[in-house]
């Protein structure tokens, strides 16, 4: 359902039509670790918590196409855009995933990591295995960690922001170099 705040979205076809004929910008708003995996040609690497600092980096003059890995990182992305003044702004729906459902190219980096999503489900697989462990052999106590990443894969379901995501994007092996990401 969409609700007032809500950027107008495009579909994967949409979007190569625009990257054809209009000459938009495209800005990838994912952490570079996920750009340097794959990423559409010719998008420009702002990651979304870097959006405000950053956009002088974007022409307002010309329509600007945010996309994430899904969709829900883009649409916040543009409706920060849009509250800092831009008015021609779109996102992606479904994000990369939609892209490269719809048969679209993805370009990819030299750089091959494990997707910070599964990165996720191993260390909260991890912490929800040995609170369970500590709390069964050990102390009940422990049973405060199991709750701590319960709760916070839930708030992630439930708002599309995971911290934890973001933490692993900054781990040492997760990052990148310029060149490896091949922003423009």
């Amino acid at each position: 359902m969409k609700t007032a705040t809500d950027c107008p979205s495009l579909s994967p076809h949409e979007l190569a039509e625009h990257l054809k004929l209009d000459g938009c910008q495209l800005v990838d708003v994912r952490e570079p670790v996920e750009h340097a995996e794959a990423h559409v040609s010719g998008a420009k690497l702002i990651p979304l918590g870097q959006i405000e600092g950053r956009c002088s980096e974007i022409d307002r003059k010309r329509t600007v196409i945010v996309m994430c890995q899904a969709g829900k990182r883009g649409q916040a992305a543009a409706e920060k855009l849009r509250a800092l003044g831009f008015t021609d702004v779109c996102n992606l729906a479904g994000g990369l995933n939609a892209w490269k459902d719809a048969g679209m190219p993805c370009a990819a980096g030299s750089r091959k990591v494990m997707p910070l999503m599964r990165q996720v489900q191993i260390a909260v697989g991890f912490f929800v295995l040995t609170g369970s462990l500590l709390t069964a052999f050990v102390d009940p106590h422990w049973v405060y960690l199991t709750m701590f990443f319960g709760a916070g894969l839930l708030f992630a379901g439930l708002s599309g922001f995971c911290g934890l995501a973001m933490i692993l994007a900054k781990m040492p092996w997760n990052s990148v170099t310029a060149a490896s990401c091949c922003s423009k």
